[in-house]
C-alpha cells in the first residue's frame, strides 16, 4: 500500500473547496433568473455528501499523520461552505443539515483517532521482537545487571528466539562468534598493543579462537535465560537439567566436538563447590539461600568455565558485591608474565576489605585460602598451574597464549573448605595409562566414560540419563584402581555463606581478551 505523501494530501483537502466554489457559482446563476433555488440546494447536498465520503475513504487509506491532515482539510472546508452560505441571501441550510454535517464531522474525527490508536499500537507491539524480544527478560536474582538484546546474526545466520532455540553456530555460520571484552596490556607489555608482528601471530590462531568464543556466546546466551527462571522454590535437579538442556541444544552437541564441559554446580550456602543433585534428590532453592551456578561449555575441547552467585535476599548484597569485585581484581591484575603469586595478593586485599551484617551480626568476608583458579587446556579443565586468591603460592608466570579461568570464593566461615557430602563429580585422569581391570562391569564403564566424556568431568545424573544401571560398584572400582577421581562437595562450616564468581581469560598475544563478559557481570 502506498502512503500518500504530506504534500500530496494537502493538495487533496483543497480540492472539495474549490469545487464546492464552483457549485455555488452554478447556484447563484438559477437565482438571478428567477428560477426555484430548491433544486440546487439537493445538488449542493448531493455533492458534500460525496466530497465527504471520498475524504473518508482517503482517510481509511493513509497513515495517522496524513489522516489528520484530511480531517483538518474536511473540517476547513465546511467552515468554508457555512461563511458561503451565509453570504449567499437566497440561500439558508436547514437545521438538520447542519446536525448531519456535524455529525458526520465528528464520525471522521473518531475514525481517525481510532486508526492513530491502532497504529501507536501496533508500533509497540512490534518494538520487543525486533529488539530480540528481550524486553520481557527480568530476574528476581540480586547483584547482576540488565541483558541487552542477543547479539546480531550474520547476514546469512538466524535470529535468536526466546526462550533460546536457536544454536549459536546458525547465528554466526562463518564461525565468528562475538568477540569478548578486549582489555589492553599495561606497563612493559604496552607494545604489545599495537604490535604487527603479533597481530599476524594471532590471525594463525584464529581457529581456535573462533572456537572459544562460540563456546563463550553459548554460555552467555544460557545464563540469560536461566537468570530469567531460577526463582525460590524452584527444585535444584530441574534447574540443572532445564540448564543442561539448553546448554546442548545452543552448543549443538556433538559427541566429544561439541557439548558440556562439566557437570552444572549448584553449591549452596557453606558448600563452596562441586555439588550437584544426583538423581532423585529434592532439594528446593529457598529465598534465604546463597547459590553459586557453576557450569562450562566447550567446542573441540576448548573450555569455557564460569560463575555467579544466586541470591534473593538482600542481606547477601555485599557478600556477593566483594566476591565480585575480587574476580574482577583478578581478571584486571592478571597478564603475561604476571606472576601467579602477585594476583592472589591483590585478590585477598580487596575480598577482605569487606565486612558484611547478616542477621545482626558483621562478618570480615574472607578468601577460601585452600580453592584456586586455574589454567585451562583441550578437554582440561585443570591444565597445571592454579591461581592463588590469597597471597603465598605459585611464583610461576603465566604465558602467552594461555588460557586461565580466574575465579574467587569469599566465605563468612572459616576461609577453608573440606570434602563432605554425597560425591556427584568424577573425572578420567587427564595422564592415565592402561590399567588391567577384572570387573566386566568396570570395564563396560570404562568405555561408556571413553566415548562419551573422556577427560571432561561428569555426574552421576550423566549415566542415568543415558540408561545405565547398577553401576556404581564398577565406577568406585574405577576411582580405586586411579582410572577417574571422584570430587566430593567442598565445605566451609555449617552455618556460613560462601560466595563465588568466575570469568575465563584468554592471554592473546595483542591483548587480554575476557572471554565469558556479559551484562549480568
Amino acid at each position: 500500500m502506498n502512503i500518500p505523501h504530506t504534500e500530496d494530501a494537502l493538495d487533496e483537502g483543497a480540492a472539495p473547496d474549490a469545487s464546492q466554489d464552483t457549485k455555488k457559482k452554478k447556484k447563484k446563476k438559477p437565482k438571478k433568473s428567477g428560477h426555484d433555488t430548491t433544486d440546487d440546494v439537493d445538488v449542493r447536498d448531493d455533492a458534500a455528501a460525496g466530497e465527504e465520503a471520498r475524504a473518508e475513504v482517503d482517510v481509511d487509506t493513509c497513515s495517522a499523520p496524513t489522516k489528520a491532515v484530511h480531517e483538518q482539510s474536511a473540517r476547513g472546508g465546511d467552515d468554508k461552505d457555512d461563511g458561503d452560505a451565509d453570504d449567499d441571501d437566497g440561500v439558508c441550510e436547514s437545521a438538520s443539515k447542519k446536525k448531519r454535517d456535524k455529525k458526520k464531522a465528528a464520525a471522521a474525527r473518531k475514525k481517525a483517532a481510532a486508526a492513530a490508536a491502532a497504529a501507536t499500537g501496533d508500533a509497540v507491539a512490534d518494538g520487543p521482537q525486533s529488539a530480540g524480544q528481550d524486553a520481557n527478560w527480568s530476574s528476581e536474582i540480586r547483584g547482576i545487571g540488565i541483558w541487552s538484546c542477543f547479539p546480531k546474526p550474520e547476514a546469512a545466520g538466524q535470529h535468536q528466539t526466546w526462550p533460546p532455540t536457536v544454536p549459536v553456530v546458525a547465528q554466526f555460520p562463518s564461525g565468528n562468534a562475538p568477540i569478548g571484552q578486549e582489555v589492553e596490556y599495561r606497563d612493559d607489555n604496552r607494545y604489545r598493543n599495537t604490535s604487527a608482528e603479533l597481530r599476524e601471530h594471532e590471525r594463525l590462531h584464529a581457529i581456535s579462537y573462533q572456537e572459544v568464543r562460540t563456546a563463550a556466546e553459548c554460555h552467555r546466551q544460557v545464563r540469560k535465560y536461566m537468570e530469567s527462571i531460577i526463582k525460590p522454590g524452584i527444585l535444584m535437579t530441574d534447574m540443572c537439567e532445564q540448564l543442561e538442556n539448553l546448554n546442548r541444544q545452543l552448543v549443538q552437541e556433538n559427541g566429544l566436538k561439541a557439548g558440556i564441559a562439566f557437570p552444572t554446580g549448584c553449591s549452596l550456602n557453606h558448600v563452596a563447590a562441586h555439588w550437584t543433585p544426583n538423581s532423585g534428590d529434592k532439594t528446593v532453592l529457598q529465598y534465604g539461600d546463597v547459590c553459586k551456578i557453576d557450569f562450562g561449555t566447550h567446542v573441540n575441547g576448548r573450555i569455557i568455565d564460569s560463575a555467579w552467585t544466586v541470591h534473593f535476599d538482600p542481606q547477601f548484597d555485599r557478600l556477593a558485591e566483594a566476591v565480585k569485585d575480587s574476580t574482577d581484581t583478578g581478571v584486571r591484575e592478571a597478564g603475561i608474565d604476571v606472576r601467579l603469586c602477585d594476583i592472589g595478593a591483590a585478590v585477598q586485599e580487596v575480598m577482605e576489605s569487606y565486612e558484611v551484617e547478616i542477621e545482626g551480626k558483621t562478618y570480615q568476608v574472607k578468601s577460601v585460602r585452600n580453592l584456586n583458579g586455574h589454567s585451562i587446556g583441550p578437554y582440561q579443565i585443570h591444565a597445571g598451574k592454579s591461581v592463588p586468591i590469597v597471597k603465598g603460592g605459585e611464583g610461576s608466570k603465566m604465558e602467552e597464549g594461555e588460557l586461565y579461568a580466574i575465579e574467587t570464593f569469599g566465605s563468612t566461615g572459616k576461609g577453608y573448605v573440606r570434602e563432605d557430602l554425597e560425591c556427584s563429580h568424577y573425572m578420567k585422569n587427564f595422564d592415565v595409562g592402561h590399567i588391567p581391570l577384572r570387573l566386566p562391569k568396570a570395564k563396560h564403564l570404562l568405555n561408556f566414560i571413553n566415548k562419551n566424556f573422556d577427560t571432561l568431568a561428569f555426574c552421576r545424573r550423566w549415566i542415568d540419563r543415558a540408561g545405565e544401571e547398577k553401576y556404581l560398584l564398577a565406577l568406585r572400582n574405577l576411582c580405586d584402581v586411579g582410572i577417574v577421581q571422584p570430587y566430593p562437595p567442598l565445605c566451609d562450616i555449617k552455618g556460613c555463606y560462601v560466595a563465588q564468581y568466575e570469568h575465563t581469560i584468554l592471554l592473546r598475544p595483542t591483548c587480554k581478551e575476557v572471554l565469558s563478559r556479559g551484562d549480568d557481570y
